[in-house]
């Protein structure tokens, strides 16, 4: 639940994902593709990532190259499926108390990781205790603080975790501080992968889990190699091998895939439209909503902007529509909620602020501001953000509401947005976790406001207390209705210019049977893949 620009599990603000999957491993035989199909290979070409991960280490997941790796080498208690749902992993089941408070987790018979040894329930209580331990320095810890006592451990105030127990060695209850029903989506972070009892100081470097796929090889900015764990409890990988390369130029990735020697490739935004009108690269997209609000945080408590009728009167004023087909190639659905269109609480039907200068002009007269208002408009200086900052202060100064752009490095725009200096902030919101949570209260609860994520500084107390609601209730319709409610209250107060939720788009080869676009970046994990030898180019 971090702004954009601090979390280093999204790409970084505004440069969307340059994500490929490639083949092509120089030196490395049977890798490389001839270009001409699938033929009798038996290697997944899979290289999404465009710099190094910081390490192969759960704890240490701190960008989304590890968090990928960490998904094909390790296995946690529950993990995401590429659709973005909680199945079960290491636990088969677990039971919630009446209070919302404890959960019981009972784990998987017969597992072992990829070294032999056996999972016990002693190994979950240590790799949580380990990835809050502050002499690790993993950084990420904050999926597991809802465990009651794990911020005290983290600081270095106890000596143990107190929150989790393990009354036998296949089961383990965690107490939490509050209810908070979504836990489970928490414990399919990264950073809640189970690691084995011995953990060496090169375990970063030479990681052994208890995924599908275990560890063989890391060259540094190069590639990383994984083989399929014939062992591994679930759905066997259909392939023998997967190569993950590290391209950070999208250009190269295109010739890749065009060449043959690419499984899946994230088609450049540049490129968008050259893909969906040629017949046959259009035939092989598949397109998926991100967990990606693109958004300009109002700051409330500023002047004219403290009124709604002036921040409806900046959202009537805004083309969304053309600044997406403009700036994104349409690559997204524009926003009449904070939440994901894809996630349950999301409200797709609702009505979003229509472009209409003349009601613009007229809320801001209703306002007492009939000779218009000034604004400042801060960004960052990335190229896609500054570009749509400048068509946003056209829209506005079109409407009477005159606009100072002002540009800064990443760090001191939004270190002026969590002190409240800036009035308007354009910024993306990436979500760490698939729920309509991790939207609604960073975005929009009081207690986020600054660093915590809300920017608007947006304060309503209605909206308080039915996102609190939405966090305690198991029952997911009561929690999705709870999600709606709350961001109908906040779209009508305006505390933001709605803009657009972002769509990645891949194209996939033919040969490539069973891939699905993953809403979550850890989400696909290559089970369900299969190589059709028949498939051709």
């Amino acid at each position: 639940m971090r702004p954009s620009a601090t979390r280093p599990f999204a790409p970084l603000a505004g440069r969307l994902p340059a994500l490929v999957l490639l083949a092509g491993l120089a030196g490395l035989a049977g890798c490389r593709g001839s270009g001409d199909g699938a033929g009798d290979r038996r290697t997944f070409r899979d290289s999404r990532d465009t710099y190094d991960p910081r390490s192969l280490d759960p704890a240490l997941s701190t960008d989304v190259p590890t968090g990928r790796a960490v998904s094909y080498l390790f296995d946690g208690l529950v993990r995401f499926t590429p659709d973005a749902r909680v199945e079960p992993a290491l636990a088969t089941r677990w039971e919630v108390s009446p209070d919302g408070l404890t959960y019981t987790f009972h784990l998987r018979p017969g597992v072992t990781f990829h070294d032999g040894t056996p999972l016990r329930a002693r190994q979950v209580a240590r790799s949580f205790q380990r990835a809050l331990d502050p002499t690790v320095r993993g950084g990420r810890g904050w999926p597991l603080y809802p465990i009651r006592g794990a911020r005290e451990f983290a600081d270095g105030k106890a000596t143990s975790l107190a929150g989790v127990r393990t009354p036998d060695d296949s089961t383990v209850v965690v107490t939490l501080t509050e209810p908070l029903a979504i836990f489970p989506k928490l414990l399919a972070m990264p950073v809640a992968a189970i690691v084995p009892d011995s953990v060496g100081p090169d375990f970063g470097q030479r990681p052994v889990g208890a995924g599908p796929w275990k560890f063989v090889e890391w060259r540094h900015d190069d590639y990383l190699k994984f083989a399929r764990f014939d062992k591994y409890w679930g759905r066997q990988p259909g392939a023998d091998t997967l190569i993950a390369r590290i391209i950070p130029e999208p250009s190269t990735a295109v010739a890749e895939f065009e060449s043959g020697t690419v499984d899946v490739l994230t088609v450049p935004e540049g490129e968008t439209r050259s893909w969906e009108q040629t017949d046959e690269k259009s035939a092989r997209l598949q397109s998926a909503p991100a967990l990606i609000l693109y958004h300009v945080a109002i700051n409330t408590t500023k002047g004219p902007l403290a009124d709604a009728r002036v921040r409806q009167a900046l959202n009537h004023a805004v083309d969304t529509r053309a600044i997406l087909e403009q700036l994104l190639a349409g690559r997204g659905r524009l926003a009449a909620s904070v939440i994901a269109p894809s996630l349950d609480g999301a409200d797709t039907t609702r009505q979003r602020y229509a472009y209409d200068v003349n009601r613009a002009k007229q809320l801001l007269a209703e306002a007492g501001h009939a000779n218009g208002i000034d604004v400042e408009l801060w960004s960052s200086q990335d190229a896609t953000l500054a570009r749509l900052a400048q068509s946003i202060q056209g829209y506005l100064n079109a409407a009477g509401i005159r606009t100072k752009l002002v540009q800064r490095d990443a760090s001191a725009v939004r270190e002026a947005a969590r002190n409240g200096q800036a009035q308007l902030y354009v910024k993306t919101w990436y979500a760490d976790y698939p729920d309509a949570d991790a939207f609604l209260y960073p975005l929009l609860h009081s207690q986020s406001k600054g660093v915590g994520g809300n920017y608007s500084f947006y304060e309503n107390r209605g909206v308080d207390s039915l996102i609190v609601q939405a966090r305690r209730t198991q029952d997911d319709a009561q929690r999705a209705a709870l999600s709606r409610q709350a961001d109908a209250l906040a779209h009508a107060d305006a505390p933001m210019i709605y803009l657009f939720h972002y769509n990645e788009l891949y194209a996939v080869q033919p040969w490539i049977r069973g891939f699905q676009v993953p809403t979550i970046f850890n989400g696909q994990r290559w089970q369900d893949v299969r190589i059709d030898a028949t498939g051709t180019r």
